[in-house]
Order: structure tokens, then sequence, then C-alpha cells
């Protein structure tokens, strides 16, 4: 299966954030979208950068409250490890637990255009059990 079939499922919005946003401003953009991670973009295109929930706990623990004010890019990571819409979802998942990250942006000729959290790929290898159970299930019973 590729990447572009869990797309296809889940949707391709991507929330992004410009990279002078507080963190204040992301916890709250985090938390009214009920999501773990954004994409840091100037123009919502291109990927900058990706900012998610743990960052935010680890600058509190290090820096404390005063980091609430600091930009994004201040947390952020830079070097953002990107699929393509084609790309095996098998691939994506060595990618997830290689660099133990949980979301990963999805880029098509340099332009964003979707996010899978780890979330997304186990909600799709779950479907996928389901599905060959069935066929296994109606196989062995001689059924449809």
């Amino acid at each position: 299966m590729r990447i572009s079939d869990v797309l296809r499922v889940k949707g391709d919005r991507v929330i992004t954030v410009p990279p002078d946003t507080r963190i204040r401003e992301l916890v709250a953009v985090l938390a009214q979208h009920r999501i773990g991670a954004v994409v840091v973009s100037s123009d919502g295109r291109t990927v900058s950068g990706i900012v998610s929930e743990r960052d935010v706990v680890r600058a509190l623990s290090e820096r404390g409250a005063e980091v609430l004010a600091e930009p994004v890019t201040s947390i952020h990571t830079v070097e953002v490890h990107v699929v393509g819409p084609d790309s095996h979802v098998e691939e994506m998942m060595r990618l997830m637990t290689d660099r133990r990250i949980r979301h990963v942006p999805v880029v098509a000729d340099g332009v964003l255009c979707g996010l899978v959290s780890i979330g997304d790929v186990v909600k799709n290898r779950i479907d996928e059990l389901e599905t060959e159970r069935t066929a296994l299930t109606n196989y062995i019973s001689g059924g449809r």
C-alpha cells in the first residue's frame, strides 16, 4: 500500500503555522485541532520544519514557562524527514521506527500535500488485517 492510499482515506488537510508563531499560540492550535504536531511553513506549501507536543514539553522542562513567548523556530525540528505520495507505507513505518518520529509530512514536487501520523499507520494496518481475516474466513468457510 502507498502513502497516497492512506491520504485518500484520511484526507490531505495539513495544519501549518508560520515560523513567527509563538509557542503559546502553537499550543492553542494543537489543542483546537486535537493533533500532536504541525508543519512550520511560511506559505502553507513548503516545509520549513515540524514541531510537536514533545518539543513543547521538552522546552518547558528545560527552560520553564517563559518559552511560551518564544517563536516555534526556537524548538522546531529543521531536518524534517518526508515521504512522497508514491512511497510504500512499510517504508514510512521503517522511517518512523528508525528515527523515533510520529509524524511525517508528505511532499510531492516540493509541495506539502499531506501529513501521516503513527496513528494513521496503525489504523491502516488494522484495516488491512481485518480485510485479510474476512477474506480468509470466507475462503475457509466457503462463503462468498
